[in-house]
This record gives structure tokens, C-alpha cells and sequence, in this order.
């Protein structure tokens, strides 16, 4: 299995406050990597670190490097602007745009230049498929996407996301404000896209993370204490932290 991405010594920084500290580590192509730990440990920081989200944010530097397809995304010279086109991103909190439920997908691609209504048609169809959510809105693409429920609104992002075909998928708690039955069918849901995308999520459910990934790495306080095959993580971790936090001794 190839290697779609690889972080090297990466270490970010707050103003002088390093978030994440010196993680190395890589994600094989089509699989699900699951980023745990506390609050605060710097999971989410790591994640914006992949698209670069977090060159927003005043005061705020990155050391060392990610590769994905072997090319560094923090070279001087690399095109941010495609870097988001191949890195997708699905929030914790739904947030589809206050459009209908069609133009929520295609906005996406008349942005990236598709303007052949039919094509358009066609892949806002297949991506509402691919999320399961094409039989449940079908007859009402025309209406506002915030009438849909939060489940259908958190698919209808993915639907979004995974139109413009994204390489990798970075997911940041995309099921934690969801009832289960919801959450259920995201966890289908990525189960079902790992054979076309990379995933990455971050989760604070335990259960979440040994269901639908296949790696697992375990992050506290900024530093990466571990990571390996999802099964190894939750049955017989390498280090002690680690099965301290999988058992609720603390977190």
C-alpha cells in the first residue's frame, strides 16, 4: 500500500507556545487514520496542518514539513489555493452554505470552472449518491440546505466536499454533535469513502475510532505518543500512557 502523506518532525507554534511537537508519522492511501486524545492536545491543530488552515491565524509558525504524493505542501513555491482543492475538510459542526440543497455542491465546481450544466447535474447527483443522501432530498434540491436535519446537513458537507475530488479527507469531529442514529451512518459513510480517499479524524469517542479507522495515533500535550494499527492501539498498545488513556484512567 503506498504512502499518501507524511508529516516529518513537524512542530507548530502559537506565538511561543508549540501546540504540536516534532510529530513524524504517515498515512497510507485509502485508509482512516484516527487522531486522539485530550482536549488541547493538539489534534486539531495537526489536522490544519495538513491544508494549512492554520496560516490564518496571526503569530503562527511551522517547522519541519508534510509531504503528500512526495511533494512538501510548506515549499515556498507550492500552490495553497490546490492544496485545499486536493485536501477536503468536514467541521465538527455542520456548515452548509444558506443556499438550496444543489447549489450547496455545485458552487464548488463552477468555482473550480465547471460550467457544463449537465456535468454539474451529474456529479451533484453522484455526490449526494455517495453520501446517501441522493433518495432523501432527490425532490427537493431546490430548497434551502439549512431546512435538512443535522445529520442530512453534516452528509450534505461531505457530499460538498468529496464533488470537487479531493485526495485526502481531514474530518474533525464530523459526528460528535449528531444523535447515534446519524452518527451511524457517517461512520457507514467513511467506512464506504476510504476506497476512493485518505482519511483523517479526529474523534474524542473511543468506540468511534476503533470502529471506523485503521490507524490510530494518540496525541497528548502537543507530543505524538503513539502510533500503529488501530487493533494494536485498543488491545496492546506499546506504551503504557497510551493504554492508560484507552482505559479512562485519565483524559
Amino acid at each position: 500500500m503506498t504512502v499518501k502523506l507524511t508529516a516529518s518532525n513537524l512542530t507548530f507554534y502559537y506565538g511561543a507556545t508549540a501546540a504540536i511537537k516534532n510529530v513524524t508519522l504517515s498515512v497510507k492511501s485509502n485508509t482512516v487514520l484516527a487522531l486522539i486524545g485530550p482536549s488541547g492536545c493538539g489534534k486539531s491543530t495537526f489536522l490544519r496542518c495538513i491544508n494549512r488552515m492554520n496560516d490564518i491565524i496571526p503569530n503562527t509558525r511551522v517547522e519541519g514539513d508534510i509531504n503528500i504524493d512526495n511533494e512538501s505542501i510548506y515549499h515556498p513555491r507550492f500552490n495553497v489555493t490546490s492544496l485545499r482543492r486536493r485536501v477536503g475538510m468536514v467541521f465538527q459542526k455542520s456548515n452548509p452554505f444558506p443556499k438550496s440543497i444543489f447549489e450547496n455542491i455545485a458552487y464548488g465546481l463552477k468555482i473550480n470552472g465547471i460550467k457544463d450544466k449537465y456535468e454539474i447535474e451529474s456529479i451533484v447527483e453522484k455526490s449526494l449518491k455517495s453520501t446517501a443522501l441522493w433518495d432523501e432530498v432527490k425532490d427537493r434540491l431546490d430548497e434551502s440546505a439549512l431546512g435538512l436535519s443535522g445529520g442530512q446537513q453534516q452528509r450534505l458537507c461531505i457530499a460538498r466536499t468529496i464533488a470537487v475530488q479531493p485526495e485526502v479527507i481531514l474530518m474533525d469531529e464530523p459526528a460528535s454533535a449528531l444523535d447515534p442514529i446519524s452518527t451511524q451512518k457517517i461512520e457507514e459513510l467513511i467506512q464506504d469513502l476510504k476506497k476512493n480517499y485518505t482519511i483523517i479524524i479526529v474523534t474524542h469517542n473511543m468506540q468511534q475510532a476503533a470502529r471506523v479507522s485503521d490507524e490510530t495515533a494518540f496525541f497528548y500535550l502537543g507530543d505524538l505518543i503513539e502510533i500503529n494499527s488501530t487493533e494494536k492501539i485498543f488491545t496492546k498498545p506499546d506504551i503504557e500512557m497510551t493504554e492508560n488513556y484507552i482505559t479512562g484512567k485519565f483524559g
